[in-house]
């Protein structure tokens, strides 16, 4: 089908700061190849290396078979894209300039119909026909059914912001696991798939006989399906890979091994190297009081000067820390009561109460109401007097029946799951934090910088916002929740962008955090650490369940 090969390759970014150095790895025909890593280390700049996006500074990459690529956020921002905007976006890059030409002449014949404008239609079809659109066309007709359950011609014209983000993911991988390119280059495929999704993607990469290098931070997924594992190493120089042949069953072991062995090696190394230094030492002060001593001292030095030459083995990787003090406060017993709730032409009826201290995992497909729940909460419940107070401008007013509120000295803090921040734009990590917020005072830069550093994100510290990783902008957004003194978490997705250390750390900062959780996830692993499950269905009903329920079918 074809492969991907990097040999040497180095990166630096716009500012001179090393990102990648001497990375080399392959992923052959066929082979399914997860790359994971810190946030911010590389991946998604690794991936547009591979795709020709972006070219090496140093090294080469080499490719064969046809690439096809989905980025890590597709359609959320562009308001004005269609479903055939973002079916054309993942096609071949032939395919999607003719289309684009093709879609443009229209639009000019809309305007003015005359000779020129005719014939310069004319092309365009002639042009999209030689490209093979209309038989993609077919493709994307069985792509729409399966995941939005239209056909192409009904689904085309259809505005990108009226679908979730899990159907324009489900849409876009649909038309890449179809069509002609051999390779796949997938950046978080799994964010916004609800779990019957993932479940679907873990079959298809499966099956499939295309070679794929994903990223993804869903270990579900990543057991599931990763025939390999590429792993994006800190280095000082700049990051490195290392590649762990085996799936990631064994990959936590085979890299606690790696670890073992380099330190091991390292501290031969240097005690080598300071038994050395003693031996020219010594015979440093031999040869001062005999002559016959030149020649050995001589040879020492020399032995000496190749042994640095040669140079330490390779380095210990930085090790990822991560640390999430989620302090809360103690609030009134019932923290959250909701009687006869209805979010509008979403849910029938529901009656819920959650306690304080209670970890509730709210479940459910794409589109069903739990992001609408949250933002509900989010809020300050029927009443919305606590909008006003929160940071987030994304706060849109939830219609509802029924009652939803807030018991006593209930604090909320919510995570958004689009990171979409207006009110970040353009603000560095440090102004954020120096500046403050409507709930938080303003940090001297000393301690912003502290603060960064317990999330390790400080070495952004003077980046954008905008310009961050995703699973940066969920670290920057966790640490907010933490500095505004929340006692109710509001959690939608939040591990959807997070490395592994990093949803280890959230879950180490959730079992110390005193105070009510409920989150919104579709990660499996996490929702372990929850113990209640709360489940909206598909057909409206949301009932509470002693298990996680994936699907309506369980229930």
């Amino acid at each position: 089908m074809g492969h991907v090969d990097l040999q040497k390759v180095h990166h630096v970014l716009p500012d001179g700061q090393p990102l990648l150095d001497d990375v080399s790895f392959r992923v052959g025909e066929g082979v399914k190849a997860a790359l994971i890593g810190p946030n911010g280390t590389g991946k998604s700049t690794l991936l547009r290396l591979v795709s020709g996006d972006l070219d090496p500074h140093e090294g080469s990459v080499a490719r064969s078979g046809g690439l096809g690529v989905m980025p890590q956020f597709i359609g959320h921002a562009q308001d004005d894209s269609t479903v055939r905007d973002l079916l054309l976006s993942v096609a071949t890059p032939r395919l999607r300039t003719a289309g684009r030409n093709l879609d443009a002449a229209e639009d000019r014949l809309i305007e003015q119909d005359d000779d020129a404008t005719q014939l310069a239609y004319a092309e365009a079809i002639t042009e999209y026909t030689d490209t093979g659109g209309y038989e993609a066309e077919a493709s994307w007709d069985r792509c729409c059914v399966a995941a939005l359950g239209l056909i192409y011609e009904r689904a085309k014209y259809r505005e990108l912001r009226t679908l979730s983000g899990g159907e324009q993911k489900r849409l876009a991988l649909e038309a890449l696991l179809r069509g002609p390119d051999g390779v796949l280059l997938l950046d978080e495929p799994d964010n916004y798939l609800d779990v019957p999704g993932k479940q679907w993607l873990e079959q298809r990469l499966r099956e499939t006989p295309k070679t794929v290098l994903f990223v993804s931070h869903d270990r579900e997924l990543l057991h599931r399906t990763a025939t390999r594992v590429v792993t994006v190493e800190l280095g000082a120089a700049g990051n490195r890979v290392w590649v762990h042949g085996g799936g990631f069953a064994t990959y936590e072991q085979a890299r606690a091994d790696r670890i073992s062995r380099l330190d091991e090696l390292r501290r031969r190394w240097d005690e080598e190297r300071a038994k050395l230094l003693r031996l020219v030492n010594e015979l440093k002060q031999k040869a001062a009081d005999n002559d016959g001593m030149a020649a050995r001292y001589q040879a020492a030095r020399t032995r000496l000067r190749k042994f640095d030459q040669a140079g330490p083995p390779e380095a210990v990787p930085r090790t990822q820390r991560v640390h999430m003090l989620l302090r809360g406060s103690r609030t009134g017993k019932r923290a959250v009561i909701c009687e006869n709730l209805v979010l509008d032409a979403l849910t029938e009826p529901f009656t819920a109460e959650f306690r304080y201290g209670e970890r509730s995992a709210v479940l459910g497909a794409n589109g069903s109401g739990k992001s609408h729940f949250l933002r509900l909460l989010a809020r300050g419940g029927s009443d919305g007097d606590r909008a006003t107070e929160l940071e987030q401008q994304a706060l849109t007013p939830v219609p509802h029946t029924g009652d939803a509120r807030l018991g006593a000295r209930v604090v909320p803090g919510w995570f958004a799951q689009t990171h979409e921040h207006p009110e970040f734009a353009g603000r560095t990590l440090l102004e954020l934090l120096t500046g403050g917020g409507r709930r938080r005072s303003g940090m001297p830069r000393e301690e912003a910088s502290k603060a960064l550093a317990r999330y390790d994100i400080v070495q952004a510290a003077h980046q954008r916002f905008d310009t961050l990783s995703g699973g940066q902008q969920a670290r920057l957004q966790i640490l907010l929740v933490e500095l505004e003194g929340a006692n109710l978490l509001l959690l939608d997705e939040p591990t959807d962008n997070l490395d592994l250390v990093s949803a280890d750390a959230l879950q180490s900062g959730l079992d110390s955090f005193d105070g009510t959780v409920l989150a919104v996830t579709h990660d499996r692993w996490f929702a372990r650490s929850f113990d209640r499950f709360l489940t909206f269905h598909g057909d409206g009903r949301v009932r509470e369940t002693s298990s996680p329920v994936w699907t309506d079918e369980a229930g």
